[in-house]
């Protein structure tokens, strides 16, 4: 008999439930904190961009097992009744400390920190850790590609190639976030407020049969927003016929917004696709260039000065192709007042709630930042601390800025860069300190849980 999850409560790593059960077996219920940080960036990859805060708050804020879930877990013959009673009590009553969505982070620095009894917190871990990697995985890769772009327009195509639904949701939203001005997904413009865009398909002017009745067609029923796609039987022949049907939207008052190349040498297609349009008097029509683009073929195109307008991109985006997954973990670093870590090979990480701080130059540049403990003053004056109270007591602190708002913040975040980072392949890293009360933290904890004072 297949279980059917009823709700995003069960959406946790089975573990998650029997070590939950062990602590309230056991009587280990303290407080704890957990701290969510990504350790090691890809080669490509000199800094991320914060997502998911928002998807991660309304989970902690809804959590509760139902009489389905908790059916669907004692169909399971793990957990006992007393545990599946506790659940049906069980809300998350912890606080949540968070950069704001949009914030750019490095390496190592904790992007969330969420404490509270360590049975609420050990069962959200794959939730927030799901939306968070995946959110934060494409908003970076938007991201890039913005850069890439230099103020060209850039849009989401990538609804029908994102890994599952919930993936193209998340793309268009996280997309948008980084700087996209539209998506095709009208399921996620209508959730989140994006500017819905979209153009036609090669089928549509193969039903036709003539391009020319197709382009006509198309103006007919959309006069003042037509982009026509000039590549099904040949460009430059289809950019011909784009002219002649934006002639007579001329003659009935109206303009072709743009013509959009979607195969080929784009950058010679796009040079001899202008040079005909100008001699046609129209200048004003856009050239938008698609057709499995992302960071590095865009990048290409405007340093070779291509007279391209806009782009719109799909697959690589929508599935990061070059850096396909993202490795945040979360851990415990404090149970019951005590700091504690992990000494693992490679996966060693500092003990006890944190604070990073942020340092910019006069010239408005990010410089440092210093991560160090939360209750420690920051070891150097003027940095900006980035990690916030969002949530106390299972209650929202603060209203969550709205979409566009975020939007703004990452691009005032992203302006602060330094140069070094930015383009396809950043040519430095960004400099990250712990500092030496926190070093020091961690040793004592080393030496403390070695030498096995807690036995």
């Amino acid at each position: 008999m297949p279980l059917s999850p009823t709700s995003d409560s069960l959406f946790t790593d089975l573990y998650q439930l029997t070590m939950a059960q062990s602590y309230y077996q056991s009587g280990q219920r303290g407080h704890a904190t957990f701290s969510l940080f990504f350790r090691n960036f890809p080669p490509n990859r000199a800094y991320y961009v914060f997502c998911g805060l928002g998807s991660a708050l309304d989970y902690l804020e809804s959590l509760a097992f139902g009489d389905d879930d908790v059916s669907v877990l004692r169909r399971l013959g793990l957990f006992d009744s007393g545990f599946l009673d506790y659940l049906r009590e069980l809300r998350f009553n912890g606080d949540v400390r968070a950069m704001r969505e949009g914030e750019i982070f490095f390496e190592n620095e904790p992007v969330m920190e969420v404490s509270g009894p360590i049975i609420e917190c050990q069962l959200v871990e794959t939730f927030i850790l799901n939306r968070v990697n995946l959110e934060s995985m494409l908003a970076t890769k938007a991201a890039r590609v913005v850069d890439a772009a230099e103020g060209r327009s850039v849009v989401d195509f990538a609804a029908r190639r994102t890994h599952g639904l919930d993936a193209g949701m998340r793309q268009a939203r996280s997309s948008y976030i980084a700087g996209f001005v539209g998506t095709s997904n009208v399921a996620a413009a209508a959730e989140f407020g994006i500017p819905a865009v979209g153009t036609m398909s090669h089928s549509y002017i193969s039903s036709f049969g003539s391009e020319r009745k197709a382009f006509d067609a198309y103006a007919e029923s959309f006069p003042d927003s037509t982009t026509l796609l000039v590549d099904t039987y040949g460009t430059l022949g289809g950019v011909a016929n784009a002219i002649a049907t934006a002639k007579e939207m001329e003659a009935c008052g109206h303009r072709l917004r743009a013509i959009r190349l979607d195969s080929g040498d784009l950058e010679s297609l796009a040079r001899r696709s202008r040079a005909m349009l100008d001699d046609a008097s129209l200048g004003y029509v856009q050239i938008l260039a698609s057709g499995g683009l992302d960071e590095y073929s865009i990048a290409e195109l405007v340093s070779v000065g291509a007279p391209i307008d806009g782009f719109g991109v799909g697959t690589r985006v929508g599935a990061s192709a070059d850096a396909p997954y993202t490795d945040f973990v979360y851990k415990l670093v404090e149970y019951d007042g005590s700091p504690v870590m992990k000494f693992s090979e490679d996966k060693v990480y500092l003990p006890g709630p944190k604070q990073v701080s942020r340092h910019i130059g006069f010239d408005g540049t990010m410089r440092l930042d210093m991560i160090h403990g939360a209750g420690e003053r920051a070891p150097r004056r003027g940095g900006e601390p980035l990690l916030l109270p969002v949530m106390k007591d299972g209650e929202r602190t603060r209203a969550l800025p709205t979409l566009d708002e975020i939007r703004t913040f990452h691009s005032l975040r992203a302006a602060m860069l330094p140069t070094s980072l930015l383009g396809p392949e950043p040519r430095g890293r960004y400099r990250v300190r712990v500092s030496d009360d926190l070093e020091k933290l961690g040793q004592g904890t080393r030496e403390r849980i070695g030498s096995g004072a807690e036995d």
